[in-house]
């Protein structure tokens, strides 16, 4: 039986050149009806304070408004969890304007990352803990919910820590995001998607969908960086079949719990032609999850 609540949306970063409207307009040519807003230089760049006023907000409003295509979260990214404190002061302070922003697009969701250090877990914890004790208030205050996935090199990049810690908050508005080309990184290459799509249960509310490879694969060689043996967090964000997915346990699994959250398409690597990638990537989901 389809499921009506679930949404298909597409994070537009290949298009991230074009103005808004024309991002907008592309969106809505491509057969989406609802945008992630990554950062983007113009908006809430990464990590940097956002670059948006009134006039702005009002010109992304009305390219939505012009199209039908609907604003299904904001991306922001900022150093919250940083050990160096003068950046997680900046962070919150970023964090408050993103919110204001949110709710002057009338957009209920933000979604973002631990971000922090994994090779300083506990004190970027602390601090992720530390800014969320100041932003918590703003986000009931405005009524706006948050979406947190754990990303490679973060503090915390293994899904079932990761959705404790996002339990540990205690917040029905805070909820936890599945990026599926983190897969490998969630279970130390093991890749058991049904368990740990199940682990997260109720909690699991997001997904950006991509493929990846298995970085742990062939005794670590599945690709090579050099020189050996430098600190690097290597994934990528492929069109479904490019990388070692198991696309049937996931979808599969989706399917099992009825999912009726958002599902983002993220592709990153084919800006040579993002319009085929997305094209296919829309056409692959919906087939998957519409049923």
């Amino acid at each position: 039986m389809e499921n009506k609540n679930m949404r298909i949306a597409l994070d537009p970063y290949m298009y991230r050149t074009l103005s808004l409207g024309k991002m907008v307009d592309k969106v809505a040519e491509l057969g989406y009806e609802h945008i992630e807003l990554s950062p983007r230089e113009d908006f809430l760049p990464f990590y940097k304070a956002p670059r948006v006023d009134k006039a702005r907000i009002k010109e992304f409003r009305k390219a939505l408004s012009d199209t039908g295509v609907k604003l299904s979260s904001l991306l922001p990214m900022y150093h919250w969890a940083a050990a160096d404190e003068g950046l997680r002061v900046a962070a919150v302070r970023n964090w408050k304007r993103a919110i204001q922003i949110a709710v002057e697009m009338d957009c209920e969701l933000v979604n973002t990352e631990f971000t922090g250090q994994s090779d300083n877990p506990l004190v970027c914890e602390n601090q992720f803990m530390r800014s969320m004790d100041e932003l918590i208030p703003e986000f009931e205050r405005e009524g706006i919910k948050l979406d947190i996935q754990a990303h490679p090199y973060d503090f915390c990049e293994r899904n079932n820590e990761s959705v404790d810690i996002i339990r540990g908050l205690d917040r029905e508005w805070i909820n936890y995001l599945y990026a599926a080309p983190h897969t490998f990184f969630y279970d130390d290459g093991k890749g058991d998607i049904a368990s740990m799509l199940k682990y997260a249960g109720s909690k699991l509310s997001h997904l950006i969908i991509a493929d990846t490879y298995n970085h742990k694969a062939s005794s670590g060689l599945r690709y090579i960086v050099n020189p050996p043996g430098v600190t690097a967090t290597v994934h990528q964000h492929l069109d479904i079949g490019q990388g070692e997915v198991n696309w049937d346990a996931f979808f599969g699994t989706l399917r099992e719990i009825r999912f009726d959250g958002i599902a983002t398409v993220s592709v990153f690597a084919w800006e040579d032609r993002p319009d085929d990638s997305n094209r296919m990537m829309l056409e692959r989901v919906t087939r998957e999850l519409r049923r």
